[in-house]
């Protein structure tokens, strides 16, 4: 086998160094690792063979000596696997003599010789790209633009029932942004900016509102009129955590990288806001009163064979059928507080009531129920 075949299938250099307490040569190291490995590991991995095959390449031993001591290193290329290559160099540590001499012989690293090649690959192109960019012209910079415009209207998406305009990480990011509109989502994915979704109008969405329940919310609106009135909806039914305007007259859609960049770093806590535009922090009502806000609703229910699942603002997050209120508690995933239904209350929806976290149940009456947690309050007519 050439040494130009070789070094192409290599896949890994084993580097190992070696300190001998004499004065020894090359030869002597290439034969003690040929000597003192026959015989350990499998015939497949005799050096030998692997040698005769190919599938190690030519031993490389750089050593000097000083002092009466030799010290150096030693280079092995393999095309076997990692896991081979691995057990080759680990076998290398068990030789303890060259020719006369004690010896030592620490790996010190396994190199990916295709990682390097993949590193080249890159920085080179970094280069060509660079080259290309020189000579690009005005209307070669406008197609460029024309391409990633038609990238970033491809790569927005819909959100929720209300199939809002949004970035692809709104679903898995922990923080988002909320905006006015569609406009404003493809400007920030132009900057990079993945995770925005638009409230598209001055009403907020159901979907908005309780997605701002679920992560860190940030309200980044125009620096007009129109973005104040979304601001203060959007402080009466969701739950901001920061809020940051587009500059005195501008609207988010316009602004260059470096506009949104300085707006996110200066947003503020939603604390300092809710002065600034008259508007009252949205309280949850105390326990008294939902009471009396449940009863309600179980008058409102009454004789329409209908249940209501709401969560800890009493909000409805289900309404269904009484027959179907089991299956469908069976299936509610996004943490119901309550249940008011024109029914009767059984030891079956009890079990399952508790199993989900509710805290109340409301119904006309009270069937026979043997097993009552604490932690859940049944009220009846």
């Amino acid at each position: 086998m050439g040494k130009a075949e070789e070094i192409s299938t290599t896949k890994y250099l084993i580097h190992a160094q070696i300190n001998a307490n004499g004065i020894v040569e090359k030869p002597d190291v290439v034969g003690a690792i040929f000597g003192q490995t026959e015989g350990l590991l499998s015939n497949d991995l005799d050096l030998r063979e692997l040698q005769k095959t190919g599938r190690i390449g030519r031993i490389k031993v750089n050593i000097n000596s000083r002092g009466g001591r030799s010290k150096g290193e030693i280079v092995i290329p393999s095309s076997l696997d990692r896991v081979e290559t691995a057990i080759l160099a680990a076998s290398l540590e068990t030789i303890n003599r060259v020719g006369p001499c004690e010896a030592y012989i620490q790996v010190s690293k396994v190199e990916d010789v295709r990682a390097v090649k993949r590193k080249k690959v890159v920085d080179r192109a970094k280069e060509i790209y660079a080259g290309m960019m020189d000579e690009v012209t005005p209307e070669s910079l406008k197609m460029i633009e024309e391409v990633k415009e038609a990238m970033r209207i491809h790569e927005i998406t819909e959100f929720g029932d209300e199939r809002l305009p949004a970035g692809p990480n709104v679903p898995s990011s922990d923080a988002i942004l909320v905006v006015e509109g569609r406009s404003d989502v493809l400007n920030l994915l132009k900057h990079g900016i993945k995770n925005a979704i638009a409230v598209e109008g001055v009403s907020v969405p159901r979907t908005v509102a309780e997605l701002t329940k679920k992560k860190t919310v940030t309200a980044f609106v125009d620096g007009d009129r129109g973005g104040e009135l979304i601001l203060k909806e959007l402080l009466q039914v969701g739950e901001i955590d920061y809020v940051t305007r587009a500059p005195k007259g501008k609207e988010v859609e316009d602004l260059g990288k470096d506009e949104i960049m300085v707006a996110l770093r200066d947003k503020v806590p939603i604390e300092q806001i809710y002065h600034d535009l008259g508007v009252k922090p949205v309280e949850e009502p105390k326990s008294e009163d939902k009471v009396v806000v449940l009863k309600n609703i179980l008058a409102e229910l009454e004789g329409s064979g209908n249940a209501e699942i709401l969560d800890d603002t009493l909000n409805i997050l289900k309404e269904v059928k009484v027959e179907n209120l089991y299956d469908e508690l069976k299936r509610v995933t996004n943490h119901p507080y309550a249940i008011v239904f024109d029914g009767v209350v059984s030891q079956r929806l009890i079990d399952i009531a508790y199993e989900k976290g509710i805290k109340h149940i409301v119904a006309i009456r009270s069937g026979e129920v043997i097993k009552r947690p604490e932690k859940i309050k049944i009220i009846t007519r």
